[in-house]
C-alpha cells in the first residue's frame, strides 16, 4: 500500500503536505507499569520448612536413642552370658593346664635326670612367686 492510499490524500507532492499523525496513548491511558518485585507465594513458608526439618531431626534422634537402648541390652546380655560360662571355661583350662603341667614335669625329670642337684618343677627364678608359664610354652598346638 502506498502512503496516498493510507492517508487518503492522492497526489501528495511533498512530505510536508502530509498531515501530522502522532502516536499517543490509547484512550484512558496505558495500564500501569508493574515495576514492584512481586514474588508469588508458592510453597511452604520458612517457619513450616524449619518445623518440618526440626521434626524429622527429632524423630531421627529418637530412633537413634531407641537403637542405642536395644544395642546396649544386647551387649549386656552377651556379657552376662560370658560371665555365666567363665567359671566353666576357667575350670576346663585349669584341668588342661594341670594335665599338661604333669606331662611337662615328667619330661623335665627324664631330660634332667643326669644333672646333679636338679629339682624337678622348681623355678629357676628367685622371685618367690609362682607364675604360670607363658601361654604358648605348654601349648605347642597354639604355636
Amino acid at each position: 500500500m502506498t502512503e496516498a492510499v493510507i492517508r487518503k490524500k492522492p497526489g501528495m507532492a511533498s512530505v510536508k503536505d502530509m498531515p501530522v499523525l502522532q502516536d499517543g496513548p490509547p484512550p484512558g491511558g496505558f495500564a500501569p507499569v508493574r515495576y514492584a518485585r512481586r514474588i508469588p507465594n508458592k510453597g511452604p513458608s520458612a517457619v513450616a520448612i524449619f518445623l518440618a526439618a526440626f521434626g524429622a531431626f527429632s524423630y531421627g534422634m529418637y530412633q537413634v536413642g531407641q537403637g542405642n537402648k536395644i544395642r546396649r541390652a544386647i551387649k549386656e546380655e552377651k556379657y552376662a552370658a560370658r560371665r555365666a560360662i567363665l567359671p566353666l571355661l576357667q575350670a576346663e583350662e585349669d584341668e588342661r593346664f594341670v594335665k599338661e603341667w604333669k606331662s611337662y614335669l615328667e619330661y623335665e625329670a627324664e631330660v634332667m635326670k643326669d644333672v646333679p642337684g636338679w629339682k624337678v618343677g622348681e623355678s629357676v627364678y628367685n622371685s618367690g612367686r609362682w607364675m604360670p608359664p607363658a601361654s604358648g610354652e605348654l601349648r605347642p598346638d597354639v604355636w
